[in-house]
Order: C-alpha cells, then structure tokens, then sequence
C-alpha cells in the first residue's frame, strides 16, 4: 500500500520533481548565478508571456489536442496596432489597451466562428492565421520598429510594487507577502482536503498532502526572499497571477470548464449529453485571441517597442508548455498549475542556457528534446494504464 502511494505521488508530481532537478542542475553549472536575485526577476518578465499565452493554449488543447499556431503572429500585429496608436498618434494609453484587447478578440471570434461552426480544422484556420497576421504586422510597421513606449504604460507592466515597510536594502513587503501567500496555500488546501473527507470523497495520503504543501510553502517564501534582495515584486507578477487564479478557478470549478474536458475526452458523448460543444471550441479559440492581446500588451513593454518579428516562436513555447506541464497530446486532460509549472521549467531551461553561454541553436535542440520526452511520457503512461 505504501509502494503504490508514493508510487501515485511520483506520478502526480513528475513534472514539478524534474523542474526541480532541472533548477539544482542549472544552479550547479552556473555556480549559483541562476538563482541570483536579478535573474530571477528576469526569469519572471522574459517568460510572462508564456505564462499568459499557454494559459489559454491549454483550454484549446484540452478540446481534443487541438492548438493555436497563430498566437505568436496575433502578439506582433495586436502590439503594432497598439504601439502605433500611442506612439505615433499619441491616442490615450486606457483607450489603445481597450482597442487592443478588442482587436485580439475580434481575431479569436473570427478564427473560432470557422473551427466551431464551419469545422474547418484547427490547424489549417491557425496557420493562416500566423500567415496572414505576420504579414498584416509589417503592413502597420512598414517594416520599422516603432519605439519607445510612453512612460506611463511602461509603468504599467515593468515598475516593481513599493516596499510599504521602507526597507532600505531589502523589500520587506516583497517577503510579508511571500509568508502570507504560503499561510494562505496551505490553509485552502487543507480545507479542500477537509471538506472531500467530509463528503465521503477520496483523498489522497496526509503525508503527501503536508509534504506537498511544505514544499510549494517553502518555495513561495524563497522566491519572495531573493525577489525583495532585489527590487521586489515586479508587476507583471501580478498579471500573470490574475490570470492565472482566473483560468485555474474557470477550469477547476466552473461548468464551462467541466465542458472542456468532456468535449477533450469524448465529444460524441459530450454533444449527446447536451453539451454545446460548438460554443465550447468557440469560446476556447475566441477566449486564446483575448489572451494573444494580453501578451502583446506585455511583449511591446518589456520590448519598449513593436518590431515586425515580434512574438517569434511564441506559439511553440506556448504549446510546449502546455505538453510539458502533463496536457494530453489527445486532449481532455490538463490543469493549469501543470502549465505553469512546464512554462518554469522551459524558462529556467532557457536562463540556465543563456548563463551558461551555450549556442541558441543548441537551446532548440534541447527544448525540442524536452517537448518530444514530455509527449513520449504521456503517450507511453495512457497506453501503459489501459
């Protein structure tokens, strides 16, 4: 009984127990310098948009293994709109982020209305997509990168919270918040816990549960220890959790979240149980467009510019995330905690690289390696459960 429980628990936490062993291998080679204080904020804002768009890669993704191959292409034009505006017309700041988020939008509704109710292939509607979306960026850019940025958007997403408690070489809040968040994780999580046990649902072993909590405690608290010895919480933190408790609270609790598993799992069945599952691809591919925009927002600020190949590849990393982080290669299964944790592991990968002054092809080569294994391993794992 024991073997098979930590059996489980290996299995349920392979992921985090690699990013783990990824981070100690890293932090080995460089000779600490991964975990300074100031490549740790960089970690953070050189991948918020990894975090935000695999985020909504994976509510595509849980439909039945579809993706979004424009999402990259969506980023580089939504931020030449929105550089442009407030660059060269000098529009208000407010209004070019409305302008923005509506234009991502209209993208995902126009690519969701052919894959939902066309049933035109995923694809296919996304590689044109990235096609036409590429080639609409250099339209606005004329091909010129259009910088710099107004200050005040700058602060929106590149300024760091104030230290309320005005330490002088340490951001006390930065730490106050990291225990309170920790004190926080762990009280939800044996309430949850408390009220399966009450309803007669299974739960898993006590053990595991406090050794799950006093690690993710422990990490919470040291990331907010090294980000205070620095400048302290950057805002995009705040971002990329908004949205992350948002779309995990969606998919964890919410009717609408349930539908995207049923339809990954089993979209006859889902559909003959009465679920719309054309809305469902729908709001999936409108919902990933919405999200495109929030990344360009936070691309053209860490940038300070809009250039015509912005958002290079980030649909790969969006996506690798996503298989990294356990999404089933055929939909159906996936949490978001899984893809932000794939989404840390591909940035320390990439961080730990860059320190180590190894070639940016080889970097491909290894990420690549990675997402194949990721994919591999759950492949292997559902043929081995059926």
């Amino acid at each position: 009984m024991k073997e098979k429980s930590v059996g489980t628990f290996l299995k349920k936490y392979t992921m985090i127990i690699v990013l783990v062993i990824v981070a100690l291998f890293f932090t080995w080679q460089t000779q600490g310098r991964l975990i300074y204080p100031q490549n740790i904020n960089n970690l953070i804002s050189q991948n918020a948009y990894v975090f935000i768009l695999a985020t909504g890669m994976l509510l595509c993704i849980l439909t039945g293994g579809n993706i979004d191959l424009s999402v990259g292409s969506v980023v580089c034009f939504v931020g030449a709109v929105g550089a442009t505006l407030m660059v060269k017309k000098g529009m208000n700041m407010i209004l070019c982020i409305i302008i923005m988020l509506a234009v991502g939008l209209a993208i995902g509704i126009w690519q969701g209305f052919w894959i939902a109710y066309r049933r035109i292939p995923p694809f296919i509607v996304t590689l044109a997509g990235m096609l036409m979306f590429r080639g609409l960026s250099n339209i606005v850019l004329q091909g010129y990168t259009v910088a710099p940025m107004p200050q005040n958007y700058l602060n929106l997403f590149n300024s760091y919270i104030i230290d309320f408690f005005h330490g002088e070489n340490f951001n006390i809040t930065s730490l106050v918040v990291g225990i309170v968040a920790a004190v926080i994780f762990v009280l939800l999580q044996f309430r949850q816990r408390m009220q399966r046990v009450k309803k007669g649902y299974e739960v898993g072993s006590i053990t595991n549960d406090i050794i799950k909590c006093a690690l993710i405690s422990l990490v919470m608290i040291v990331l907010m220890w090294r980000l205070g010895m620095y400048k302290g919480i950057p805002n995009i933190l705040l971002w990329i959790l908004v949205i992350v408790i948002i779309y995990g609270y969606v998919t964890s609790k919410t009717t609408i979240g349930r539908h995207f598993y049923a339809v990954g799992g089993n979209e006859k069945a889902a559909k003959l149980s009465g679920i719309n599952t054309n809305r469902v691809y729908f709001i999936a591919y409108a919902n990933m467009g919405l999200l495109a925009a929030v990344a360009a927002m936070v691309t053209i600020a860490r940038l300070n510019s809009a250039n015509p190949t912005a958002g290079d590849s980030y649909e790969m990393d969006a996506i690798g995330s996503c298989f990294i982080g356990g999404a089933s290669a055929y939909g159906g299964s996936g949490t978001i905690p899984g893809v932000i944790v794939g989404a840390t592991l591909m940035g320390v990968i990439n961080l730990g690289m860059s320190i180590m002054g190894i070639d940016a092809n080889w970097q491909k080569v290894v990420k690549g390696l990675v997402l194949l294994g990721a994919v591999i391993f759950d492949v292997e794992s559902k043929k081995n459960s059926r």
